[in-house]
């Protein structure tokens, strides 16, 4: 049964988490929303300084929360970290696969060093860590058949479907997270372990704020937003964290998109001046 703090239920307690890429961001509100929603997480992050700070600062608001070094790159650093959370709460429930970069250069310019660091954390960094989180909690069903069931949550993006011709090892490595999604869901049905994405559209996070960077460039991620704000990390994080609850308990191979309508959207729309 959910514990009850201040009226609140708290639909993830006892539940223990990872989430790559933890530090900052959209990691980060995940992370958090986990906790404030009762699960003790694991920040594993390549820049473990700030997931260290990360962490700090969730304990700080009463919450169980460590920091691990993790490049999703490496197989030996994803079972790490998910060691790293059986080490310190002896299972885990969940894995949020949120690591992720983007490199930007026109198409014919890109070099393979970018497309494959791109895919690499992306995409590679995505199977394994799943790989690494689910082995953990086939063999926790093995060991104990009432312990319950996993959730794996994948962070795919809107250009998963939609092309910016730019970012091409961007849009070629979430559209490829989607089918993994898709196949972790068939492979991993029969052990309880339920495995969806989410698809963020235009966050507030310091990717965009580095494509942003004045009031026209602002302007156009607004006017292809029907909802004519952009998205913040904790609206991405609260997705994250129904979709590994009881509520979402029949839920298993789906890509959530929450993009304020922008796929929904054949047109751009005005933006009013000052707006944002």
């Amino acid at each position: 049964m959910a514990s009850v703090l201040g009226g609140t239920a708290h639909r993830l307690a006892g539940k223990t988490a990872v989430v790559t890429g933890g530090a900052k961001g959209i990691g980060y509100a995940c992370a958090r929303s986990l906790c404030r929603e009762g699960a003790k997480v694991v920040l594993a992050d390549i820049d473990l300084s700030t997931a260290q700070a990360s962490a700090q600062a969730l304990a700080a608001e009463g919450h169980a929360a460590v920091a691990a070094r993790c490049d999703v790159r490496l197989k030996a650093d994803c079972d790490a970290a998910v060691a790293a959370a059986v080490s310190e709460w002896g299972k885990l429930d969940i894995l949020v696969a949120n690591a992720g970069i983007v490199k930007a250069a026109p198409f014919l310019e890109m070099s393979e060093q970018d497309f494959d660091d791109v895919v690499g954390v992306n995409l590679k960094g995505v199977f394994l860590s799943c790989q690494s989180a689910a082995r953990q909690m086939v063999a926790q069903k093995a060991a104990d058949p009432s312990w319950g069931e996993g959730a794996i949550i994948t962070m795919s993006s809107v250009n998963a479907l939609m092309a910016i011709p730019t970012i091409a090892g961007y849009n070629a490595s979430k559209g490829g997270v989607n089918g993994l999604t898709r196949c972790m869901a068939l492979a991993l049905a029969p052990h309880g372990i339920r495995v969806n994405g989410v698809g963020p559209g235009s966050i507030a996070t310091d990717v965009l704020a580095s494509v942003a960077t004045d009031a026209a460039a602002r302007g156009r991620i607004l006017s292809r937003t029907p909802m004519g704000r952009i998205g913040e990390p904790d609206e991405i994080g609260s997705v994250v964290a129904f979709l590994a609850s009881e509520a979402a308990s029949y839920m298993s191979g789906q890509v959530l998109y929450v993009d304020g309508g922008r796929l929904a959207l054949n047109y751009t729309v005005p933006v009013p001046e000052g707006s944002g």
